[in-house]
């Protein structure tokens, strides 16, 4: 006669669905939801947040300044090269840093990979020379393993009560960080000319115009890992699965019992992992392509931004200077926190992850399509204007050169908005719908993964045809859409697939699997 013993599991008892605190059909109030553990959330955080700030650091004009393009236009080319080489190197390791940590955990990994930025950084911040930078940006992505062990690392700390609030929070992470990123290259960058009169004696910042930055940058990896190294504790913590054993007599039951607890580790909860074949459903599959042509959407115009702002009005760009820039990106940024924590959230509860998915892409679609039609408001604007002085405005507040400057700026903050609102929408929901895919515990890993491999391979793919797209438009002055405005197009072509493939993904993925079909695995008598 054997026994098994009893799960104690706490998320078994929880069928989480997508919206939680909601109560079932019978009336009955569902499990209520485990408090966020925040000291341990607010680490991983910090850990977690310096990739998205070094990863866009860089920006196209710090390019410009190796002197590797002999035409100008041709920027955009090398500076998509120098952005894709860190996802390519990256898409290398990735998965080899994920396997690493399931065997010595998941601390020592993330500690390696943000080393690994800290010295990337400082040798970029350091470069004179394009082949400099691309090598730092080579050995940045080969180090950078954390993406797929943070993911590991928030999913163990969670339970089926609160994971998907938890699971929320990494694309905010990214949003946040990557704006703000992008905003400190743009605002820091070159500080001995944007800031002489603090900076105007630095020989140091003047042999190295964009080491001011990448030391920012620094700054916030050193934090986290010091974060990591006194305060992280490891999440992988693999659980006693249950034994057979023998029982002799009734009487000896409670002391074998006993004994179980200190028995083999098993697949989480028991339940058998399903094959990449069994994974790969019609509706995982019809999500993960909606999720690779939204995605490359994204990674265009992430790309294509700065670029089109700071390219000359005459070639169809706005001609901003890289501080306008990053004030420009500062302004996302901050939109996309509010959006993420307060706007978000309510619209999902009432809506559900595809409905917000839908619109998401639907506010994405317009305004790509628009953004390009600022330049021909700023053909007219007096270029000083965008030094903010005073002696700019000599002409008077309401000449035509002024109420032109301020309707481009207005536009651009309100084109700004809606995309933030966008990317919020999409990022979120679509990280979500890759967890509520998995049908099991066991395969939340394995689903993660796939929806990994897909958004890794369009951060590579995505600069590089933005880059070699907007050069070519601006070469060859075709009329419109082949001008400036084609790599929009394409962006907005791009999402306008992604909404009509989201179609006919069926509502079932509003609902978060893995909890139902756990309590239906039925164990071995």
């Amino acid at each position: 006669m054997t026994v098994r013993a009893a799960r104690s599991d706490r998320g078994d008892s929880a069928h989480v669905q997508q919206h939680s605190g909601s109560e079932d059909n019978d009336g009955t109030a569902r499990s209520q939801e485990t408090p966020l553990p925040w000291a341990r959330l607010l680490v991983l955080i910090c850990v977690r947040l310096s990739e998205p700030i070094n990863a866009t650091l860089i920006q196209p004009f710090m390019v410009a300044s190796f002197k590797v393009a002999k035409d100008p236009k041709d920027i955009g080319f090398y500076a998509a090269l120098l952005f894709s080489s860190f996802s390519i190197c990256q898409t290398m390791t990735v998965m080899h840093w994920g396997r690493l940590s399931d065997r010595v955990g998941r601390r020592p990994v993330l500690m390696v990979g943000l080393f690994g930025y800290l010295v990337s950084f400082l040798l970029f911040g350091f470069s004179k020379s394009f082949a400099w930078a691309l090598a730092a940006r080579c050995l940045n992505g080969l180090l950078a393993g954390n993406v797929a062990v943070i993911k590991s690392a928030f999913a163990e700390i969670s339970d089926d009560t609160n994971r998907a609030r938890i699971m929320a929070l990494i694309p905010l992470i990214w949003n946040v960080g990557s704006a703000a990123g992008a905003a400190v290259g743009g605002i820091f960058a070159d500080p001995v000319h944007q800031y002489p009169q603090w900076f105007g004696g630095s020989q140091l910042f003047s042999a190295f115009p964009y080491l001011l930055p990448c030391l920012i940058g620094c700054s916030v990896t050193a934090f986290g890992l010091a974060m990591g190294t006194f305060m992280l504790e490891e999440t992988l913590v693999r659980k006693p699965a249950p034994r057979q054993v023998a029982v002799p007599s009734i009487g000896q039951q409670s002391s074998s019992a006993a004994a179980v607890e200190t028995t083999r580790l098993l697949p989480v909860d028991g339940q058998r992992q399903r094959t990449l074949r069994e994974l790969l459903t019609p509706t995982v599959v019809r999500v993960m392509a909606t999720n690779v042509a939204m995605y490359l959407a994204m990674a265009m115009s992430n790309q294509a931004y700065p670029i089109f702002a700071a390219t000359a009005v005459a070639d169809g760009g706005l001609g901003l200077t890289s501080r306008n820039i990053g004030y420009s990106l500062a302004f996302s940024a901050a939109a996309i926190m509010y959006l993420q924590l307060v706007t978000y959230p309510k619209l999902e509860r009432q809506y559900g992850l595809l409905k917000c998915y839908q619109v998401g892409l639907k506010l994405l679609i317009p305004t790509y399509l628009a953004l390009p039609f600022l330049s021909m408001i700023a053909t007219g604007v007096d270029q000083s204007l965008h030094t903010l002085s005073l002696s700019a405005l000599e002409s008077g507040p309401w000449s035509a050169a002024t109420v032109r400057y301020y309707t481009m700026w207005t536009l651009l903050v309100a084109l700004l908005l809606v995309r933030s609102a966008g990317s919020v929408f999409v990022n979120t929901s679509i990280n979500l719908l890759a967890v509520n895919l998995a049908p099991t515990k066991a395969d939340l890993g394995s689903m993660n993964g796939v929806q990994q491999l897909g958004s890794s391979s369009t951060r590579f793919l995505g600069p590089v045809i933005s880059g070699v797209t907007w050069s070519w438009s601006i070469k060859h002055g075709f009329p419109y859409p082949l001008n400036a405005h084609l790599v929009w197009v394409l962006c907005a072509a791009l999402a306008a697939a992604s909404l009509k493939m989201s179609a006919a993904i069926p509502a079932s993925v509003n609902v978060f699997q893995a909890g139902r079909v756990g309590e239906n695995d039925a164990e071995d008598p």
